[in-house]
């Protein structure tokens, strides 16, 4: 699994209240979700996230409560890959459950700068920095993981009996 895009960088400690604020959590329509998504953090995301398709962050991304509307919102709007130097665990466990691809990798949160353009690969676990000619090194996806990602979440996944 590939990705390629433009980044968007936020800083440490992005939490699920700034992520999908908890006045919209009454709703489940992923699109409604989308379209307030970071606006308490960054009132240019709507905007850029037409044109830019990847989040990088610093430690402790997703922190705060355990709703998956978070990486929901996140993912419906258009981001295909969010790197932080690390995530919230419940985060972690949800963005995978609804098939966001996350990588945890600090040295590339700290070499990707907002609007550089990157190429990152799941199977392989390698980071390029196209701007920079930067290259980082991360885990790749276990198998399993990559078909839940693949498949667009946990409960896709299991509907398509990739993973039981």
């Amino acid at each position: 699994m590939k990705f390629d895009g433009k980044v968007i960088k936020y800083q440490d400690n992005v939490d699920t209240d700034v992520i999908i604020p908890a006045r919209y959590l009454n709703t489940i329509d992923k699109k409604e979700l989308a379209s307030h998504c970071m606006e308490d953090l960054d009132s240019t995301f709507q905007e850029r996230v037409k044109t830019c398709n990847i989040i990088v962050a610093g430690n402790n991304f997703g922190c705060g409560s355990s709703r998956e509307h978070a990486p929901l919102a996140i993912k419906e709007s258009g981001v295909s890959l969010v790197i932080a130097k690390s995530f919230a665990r419940i985060f972690y466990r949800n963005a995978i459950n609804i098939g966001l691809a996350i990588f945890e990798c600090p040295e590339a949160a700290e070499g990707i700068a907002d609007g550089d353009e990157i190429a990152a690969d799941a199977d392989t676990g390698i980071i390029k920095n196209l701007t920079t000619g930067a290259e980082f090194k991360t885990k790749p996806f276990p198998e399993f993981i990559g078909k839940i990602i693949a498949d667009g979440g946990l409960i896709e996944s299991i509907r398509k009996g990739s993973v039981k």
